[in-house]
């Protein structure tokens, strides 16, 4: 357990209280790199009635890629902020391994083509792994730099059956020891306020995740409510807390419990004011990243402090 917020931990931290994934990349690459979100064409197993039908009930029409948009032009954008900025190609729409492996090989590499990408981020489901998939991605794997983002969201079965995850716990398990076992980065997505759970659930989720070997990082999502998906018509008036102050405790909170060499990749979620029914401050994204900023600081606590 780290009782002291050391300087060996703030010089991995950035001078942050927790392990940023701005951080890792900018020492990793030696200049800020940007993620770009891209739809990669794909669909899901629990929309196309292989498992399922409607998605998981928080995801929007667009399989939770309302930010997704052309390579290019997102260069454009940001190459005016950050000149020399290295990008990094993100695949987010979806489930993102969800089609032949030849067709993966010729999407991927069609993207790393681009002189300005220096990898791949592919956001997938633990059920949509086979080994086909994960040789190709292994193969890139030693080329290029590559991580795989996994939704498992909870690992309360009953709470997926409710969100119609369309998978159970041991699923994710074995596809955490089968990337693990072809040395691939994985970042594990949860979601913080899906209906029916407790913030010990919640915590519960945490520790499990937090506790495997190998880890290389973790999302905490705040779950949104948005038009297009199930949730606007089966929970229309669900507010998964009941303000920003009860959303940054718990946060706090998870950081503890998540040791120091586990990067963190998202503390909120936001989507586009267009399409938010609830909760209604949830586009205050840096707001809330203050607040647990804040907090960390008030609290003298950090990422790791009770791992």
């Amino acid at each position: 357990m780290n009782k002291v917020f050391g300087e060996d931990l703030k010089k991995l931290y950035g001078g942050q209280r927790y392990h940023s994934i701005s951080t890792w990349l900018k020492r990793e690459f030696g200049s800020k790199t940007i993620k770009l979100a891209i739809d990669g064409g794909f669909t899901c197993p629990n929309r196309d009635g292989t498992k399922g039908v409607g998605g998981c009930i928080f995801c929007s029409d667009s399989g939770s890629g309302e930010f997704a948009s052309c390579i290019d032009d997102q260069i454009r954008l940001f190459s005016d902020k950050w000149p020399d900025a290295g990008y990094l190609a993100y695949f987010q729409n979806h489930t993102n391994t969800y089609a032949p492996a030849g067709e993966l090989r010729e999407k991927y590499y069609d993207i790393l083509a681009n002189p300005k990408i220096k990898g791949l981020v592919i956001g997938t489901r633990p059920d949509c792994l086979g080994d086909d998939v994960l040789d190709l991605l292994a193969e890139i794997n030693k080329t290029h730099f590559l991580w795989v983002e996994l939704g498992l969201q909870t690992i309360h079965d009953e709470t997926a059956r409710l969100i119609n995850r369309c998978y159970d716990l041991k699923v994710f398990d074995d596809a955490m020891n089968r990337l693990a076992s072809r040395s691939i980065k994985t970042v594990v997505h949860l979601i913080l306020g899906l209906p029916g759970e407790s913030r010990e659930m919640m915590l519960d989720s945490v520790r499990y995740v937090a506790s495997i070997d190998r880890l290389f990082g973790m999302k905490l999502h705040l779950l949104n409510v948005v038009k297009g998906s199930q949730m606007e018509f089966m929970y229309p008036h669900y507010q998964p807390f009941g303000s920003i102050e009860e959303y940054v405790s718990l946060v706090v909170e998870c950081l503890e419990l998540i040791p120091p060499q586990v990067t963190i990749h998202r503390l909120t979620g936001d989507a586009p004011r267009s399409i938010l029914i609830n909760p209604p401050w949830s586009f205050n994204k840096r707001t809330i990243l203050n607040g647990i900023n804040d907090r960390l600081n008030l609290l003298d606590t950090w990422q790791g402090k009770k791992a």
